[in-house]
């Protein structure tokens, strides 16, 4: 299980040092996110486990009269978050845990989070928390992955892998598949203090590969990062170098167009805070 201590050490060193091919595997995605959350004005933008930043620097590029504030665990994937806005005054970022983060004076009326709500330990507690640090009325746009069985990159690559072996945690633990559940989100929601949930089931192509080699730019990807990564870490050189194959010849056979894309499979969740 990724936890938090590992995003703010191991992982996050990893994932701050891939910021530019997660953000081209979340491409489609995040266009569709950014439109949800633009479609009312706001004052202030609270990005929950932003990483390395790419949502709240579109966030506060696209609105400069606005506040927006990013909030991490990682100082490393804050260290690239700060280094990609250093052009833009109205934006910060803040090292915290979001479940328990707060700023004097600020109560935003928009709250977002690309994937980075699943790793709560205590998701109602955390829910709770930000809703009473919001505004009255303040809108939540977040995406979660829905089920493994769902998304190509991650039931691909754990049918590659050695039995009980580096696969994620199952949906309702902490982890990217903690929230595919639609009616254990609204639970948590609704206990929370959120009204109005809605959910959208998002389809996008997570694109792992391009460049030159496509493929070897994929695999490179996977064994930086994710539960491939996690697993071959693990394993003795013979078994890493037959998995490895494995993993190459599955990245091959979605090899298309010059890019390497896998079927990923989303919830884009929108709530609201109490009108007051």
């Amino acid at each position: 299980m990724t936890d938090k201590a590992e995003w703010e050490g191991r992982v996050g060193r990893t994932w701050a040092a891939e910021w530019q091919r997660t953000d081209r595997s979340f491409a489609a995605l995040t266009r569709r996110m950014l439109t949800a959350a633009a479609d009312a004005p706001f004052a202030g933008a609270l990005d929950i486990g932003c990483g390395a930043g790419e949502v709240s620097l579109a966030l506060a590029g696209a609105n400069p009269g606005a506040q927006v504030i990013g909030v991490d665990v990682s100082d490393e994937l804050l260290a690239a978050a700060r280094e990609r806005g250093a052009g833009l005054p109205n934006l910060a970022f803040e090292l915290g845990d979001a479940s328990r983060w707060t700023r004097g004076g600020f109560a935003p009326d928009l709250l977002v989070s690309r994937h980075g709500v699943m790793f709560f330990p205590d998701p109602v507690a955390a829910f709770a928390h930000l809703v009473r640090l919001a505004a009255a009325d303040a809108r939540l746009a977040f995406t979660c992955f829905r089920n493994p069985s769902e998304n190509a990159w991650a039931s691909g690559l754990t049918a590659l892998l050695p039995s009980g072996l580096g696969a994620p945690p199952p949906p309702g633990q902490p982890g990217p598949f903690a929230f595919a559940d639609k009616r254990r989100v609204e639970h948590i929601l609704a206990a929370a203090g959120w009204r109005d949930a809605a959910f959208e089931a998002i389809d996008f192509p997570y694109v792992a590969g391009a460049g030159d080699d496509p493929v070897e730019d994929a695999l490179s990807y996977f064994l930086a990062i994710g539960p491939a990564a996690r697993a071959a870490a693990q394993m003795e050189n013979g078994e890493r170098a037959q998995f490895v194959e494995r993993v190459r010849a599955f990245l091959q056979d979605h090899l298309d167009g010059g890019q390497v894309a896998l079927q990923a499979a989303v919830w884009l969740v929108t709530a609201r805070a109490p009108a007051g």
